[in-house]
């Protein structure tokens, strides 16, 4: 007769299931979520701006000019009768279109010369930071005023000049995402093995600096709008009768501030949130895609 052998099933604990990053967002960056919704919701906007614009961006009744806040003009009227709302939507096109536009080329040329510098080193890297170190020297608002003055105001000039001074002083970001990647054991057996300096930025280096990259891109959207509504504002920006919040501000909204202060309000509240919420948005993809921040909560 045999011997009865007993099997205890120890239980074990299952590994916790990895949460995706929407869940993680919305559980753990409540304020990020709020500010990637309205994010979104004012490209939607902008995007959709012929749809949603009651009235035509320049559609002048001098019947209706300086009226209150009203349900047929929901945040009033201008100085010649043109309707605020719609007038917020066409620049809120305007607005994401040179943000994203020059933030994308930003972001762009900060890869490019934060991955070579940090990866390469040695005299190379010091010659190109010690560059970046004069470029950072000037002001940038006085760069922009310069370029603008001799190109003139516009579209393409706005956004070629702030993807240039954004994307050199950036680069300094990524470099040091870069120097840091650079010394992981992944990279040396690379190395090791033969691959060439091409497949280890593209395969090896690109991939973990990417959180940094993502978080710079976004923080740069907002800062670029910032910057436009600056030169709008001195009369550098966009010329007008396009509608643009900086415009907006320095035009009808400051001559005639006292007078309808929701000419101000408008373009500013307007401004004020999409600002905000690329920062906060920005910051929660920070703290969730960077291993280095992830923390106690």
């Amino acid at each position: 007769m045999g011997a009865a052998t007993l099997t205890i099933a120890v239980p074990h604990d299952e590994p916790p299931r990895k949460r995706g990053f929407m869940t993680r967002l919305f559980r753990d960056k409540p304020l990020g979520a709020m500010g990637g919704l309205v994010l979104v919701f004012m490209v939607l906007c902008a995007l959709f701006a012929d749809v949603l614009a009651p009235y035509g961006q320049n559609q002048v009744s001098m019947l209706e000019r300086l009226q209150a806040p009203s349900w047929q003009h929901w945040f009033g009227t201008d100085n010649l009768g043109r309707d605020v709302l719609s007038r917020c939507l066409y620049g809120a096109r305007l607005s994401v279109i040179i943000g994203c536009s020059a933030a994308a080329i930003a972001t762009l040329i900060s890869v490019t010369v934060g991955i070579v510098s940090g990866y390469l080193g040695g005299r190379a890297d010091m010659i190109t930071q010690r560059f970046v170190d004069a470029w950072m020297s000037f002001p940038d608002l006085v760069i922009l005023i310069v370029v603008v003055s001799v190109l003139g105001p516009g579209m393409p000039q706005t956004i070629g000049t702030l993807g240039l001074l954004l994307g050199i002083a950036g680069s300094r970001i990524i470099r040091s995402a870069v120097v840091s990647v650079r010394e992981n054991m992944y990279v040396h057996a690379a190395q090791s093995l033969g691959a060439s300096s091409l497949h280890i930025l593209w395969k090896h280096i690109l991939p973990n600096v990417l959180p940094p990259i993502i978080v710079l891109f976004t923080t740069r959207v907002g800062t670029v709008i910032l910057a436009e509504s600056g030169l709008a504002f001195l009369g550098l920006g966009v010329p007008p009768p396009a509608p643009t919040w900086g415009g907006m501000l320095s035009g009808s909204g400051r001559t005639f501030m006292f007078q309808g202060p929701w000419l101000a309000l408008a373009p500013g509240l307007c401004l004020t949130m999409l600002v905000y919420s690329t920062n906060v948005f920005g910051d929660a993809l920070r703290d969730l895609l960077d291993p280095r921040m992830r923390g106690s909560r």
